[in-house]
């Protein structure tokens, strides 16, 4: 690894006896509480730093924290502080992972929250990054059974069979979301939104394609479940979450309850926004936790070549100001090599659309499939003072011929 990270054969053995996997407590954000093993400056350090747990057949999952411009590693998500602040605290104490700690809150595109030592339960006002680390251990030098390290049991393996879950709040029960593509049932990347009806808002999000258990939100039970994969049109259903079997959308299977999302490729007419799309602020330029989705849609370009697209560029707000943009490196996902300018909130949408073209463009897609159009803040979703106001900085696809 270029920048080298620290993976140590005691934490996996620790992982190991404790066989926590993160994926499968998913729980409200309001009450998540995050064991963190790692953060890191550099996406592609926290990256590697997770698949090289995951060649060991365990899972860690690195994702942003915008508040502190970090991609947070953590091995467990549960609604339990208790047991998340224990499960710091063994980790802090057997291995040589000394500064984990618990992150209180939601990561991702709207990350808030606190970093708390678990020792002290006092917040953390710095981190330390793992970017620049002197030590290395691959992963097939990883043994997990070579130590013997004692832990309390919490739970929970994660696979496709129906595996009864220990519920982290009660009355949860045990899911499995299917996301697959509708033409040749191939599995999708992807997450489902959980829907209050009784509030009319958003409860929180759960993984597809493995075992999951979902807390109740409230006490109808009435939800909907929404499934929004890029390049795909959504697709929602509701269920009463305390009479399942009532639910024609879900096929039980034992103490397991599958969902089925069969996803369909968007078609001419169609809009998606790419919500995990991320700009440097005041810059055309991309953040490096933009390259998935980007190339999703690079693939959808190559899976179809009759795809023809509009990208359109917005900001939250009108005013003019200083613009960044690439250098003659064209980077697409760094600073380094920008240059400086002036413009208006207009000409940056534009500079934010066509850094996407572009990135096709270097990946072999014909500049004549694609066109532009910069909207500048005119096309708001919510208010540009609101708490969601982040959320007008966007960029969408419109499908302009799929045939």
């Amino acid at each position: 690894m270029k920048n080298k990270v620290v993976f140590v054969v005691v934490m996996l053995a620790t992982i190991a006896t404790y066989n926590v996997f993160c994926d499968t407590l998913p729980v409200t954000v309001s009450q998540s509480n995050y064991v963190v093993i790692g953060a890191f400056a550099i996406e592609e350090n926290a990256v590697e730093f997770v698949l090289n747990v995951k060649k060991t057949s365990y899972k860690a999952v690195s994702e942003i924290n915008v508040s502190r411009n970090l991609f947070y590693v953590y091995i467990l998500q549960t609604a339990n502080r208790k047991a998340a602040f224990d499960l710091a605290n063994k980790i802090r104490t057997t291995t040589p992972f000394s500064d984990t700690w618990v992150y209180t809150g939601i990561l991702g595109r709207e990350s808030r929250g606190e970093d708390v030592n678990p020792i002290t339960e006092e917040n953390l006002e710095t981190i330390k990054t793992g970017d620049n680390s002197d030590t290395v251990v691959t992963a097939s030098a990883i043994v997990p059974t070579a130590m013997n390290v004692s832990l309390p049991t919490m739970t929970i393996v994660a696979d496709e069979s129906p595996v009864k879950l220990e519920a982290p709040v009660e009355g949860a029960r045990n899911f499995l979301f299917k996301i697959v593509r509708d033409e040749d049932q191939q599995e999708l990347q992807g997450d489902v939104d959980v829907i209050d009806l009784d509030k009319t808002k958003k409860a929180t999000s759960y993984k597809g394609n493995q075992n999951v258990v979902v807390a109740p939100v409230n006490k109808s039970g009435k939800v909907s479940l929404l499934c929004e994969v890029f390049g795909y049109r959504k697709v929602q259903t509701e269920i009463n979450f305390n009479q399942p079997q009532e639910s024609e959308s879900i096929e039980m299977n034992g103490d397991q309850m599958i969902v089925k999302f069969e996803l369909t490729r968007l078609k001419k007419g169609d809009i998606a926004v790419m919500y995990n799309v991320y700009f440097y602020k005041d810059a055309g330029i991309m953040r490096p936790e933009s390259r998935y989705e980007v190339n999703s849609l690079t693939d959808m370009m190559r899976d179809n070549s009759k795809y023809k697209i509009k990208i359109h560029g917005h900001t939250n707000g009108s005013s003019a100001g200083k613009i960044i943009s690439t250098g003659e490196s064209k980077d697409f996902f760094s600073l380094n090599g920008t240059k400086e300018g002036f413009g208006s909130a207009k000409k940056l949408s534009q500079e934010r659309a066509e850094v996407i073209r572009d990135f096709m463009i270097a990946e072999g897609i014909d500049p004549k499939r694609m066109q532009i159009k910069a909207w500048g803040g005119k096309r708001p979703i919510h208010d540009k003072m609101s708490a969601h106001a982040q959320s007008n900085v966007r960029v969408e696809i419109e499908i302009l011929e799929d045939k």
